[in-house]
């Protein structure tokens, strides 16, 4: 069985390298692909590269070529976690999975999610995070059991859509919330989602910044009129009116229930 992990950035230069390093030790490989980056991003990335040996980096204007990287893995015991610049695993609870994977667990199922804290105060130095749980809030774990497809073509990103080939008896119903039978202290796929905080030495302001899917800017280097008006249509009803009405994605699906504050020490490991 193999563990491969996936990232694609864009300025993620504050949290970037943690997120990275937390997935590290559990993954036999790890494919990072740089989407144009104009902060401090490709220094970290190449600094990891040279010490990581299975850090494999790519800069690319296609966010495409993420999910590219992938496409071989299809059909093998691979399972694949995906990796944003603002996701902070917990490399301890990750062991754990790895270890129960290895020794067969969840093999009936296409994808797994893990309990989320969608954060908006983090206090490195006191070890706390405060934020949103998912559960309720919206989940955004993305490991998948590529043992489950006899291949994944054609998607805008890694891991999102595409055309997928099943094998018999997966779907993508074929789902395991981990959140159902572990609570976050036991949740061998914990995360903090940085997503609320200032993620680049670049950013202005304080609203979160949008995502690709709310931006529809898969392929940077791409200019034109005719390009705009393509990405505008592409994008989801929904997200379209969240920029019409200048609200967003993450207010509304990572903001629900209560706030809560975890202790942090785990996913903030020694200072980079």
């Amino acid at each position: 069985m193999r563990f491969v992990g996936v990232v694609l950035v864009r300025n993620e230069d504050v949290f970037v390298e943690r997120a990275i390093r937390n997935v590290a030790q559990v993954c036999d490989r790890i494919h990072v692909v740089d989407h144009l980056s104009t902060d401090g991003t490709p220094a970290i990335l190449r600094q990891l590269a040279g010490e990581l040996e299975h850090v494999e980096v790519e800069r690319s204007a296609d966010a495409g070529d993420s999910h590219r990287a992938l496409e071989p893995y299809a059909g093998t015991p691979t399972w694949v976690l995906g990796v944003d610049g603002d996701e902070l695993y917990d490399p301890g609870a990750l062991a754990r999975l790895r270890a129960e994977l290895e020794a067969g667990a969840h093999a009936d199922v296409f994808r797994l999610k893990g309990h989320v804290l969608n954060c908006d105060r983090l206090d490195a130095t006191g070890g706390v995070a405060e934020g949103w749980l998912a559960p309720p809030s919206r989940p955004v774990t993305k490991i998948f059991n590529f043992a489950a497809v006899e291949s994944w073509t054609g998607c805008l990103e890694r891991l999102h859509d595409g055309q997928v080939v099943f094998r018999e008896g997966f779907g993508w119903e074929s789902l395991r919330y981990l959140s159902e039978d572990a609570g976050w202290d036991d949740d061998p796929l914990r995360m903090v989602h940085t997503c609320f905080l200032r993620r680049s030495s670049d950013d202005g302001g304080d609203a979160p910044r949008k995502g690709l899917p709310e931006t529809g800017d898969w392929r940077r280097g791409a200019r034109g009129l005719l390009h705009r008006w393509r990405r505008r249509r592409s994008l989801d009803p929904r997200i379209r009116e969240y920029n019409r009405t200048g609200t967003s994605w993450k207010q509304e699906w990572y903001a629900r229930g209560p706030r809560v504050s975890v202790d942090a020490r785990p996913f903030l490991g020694p200072a980079p």
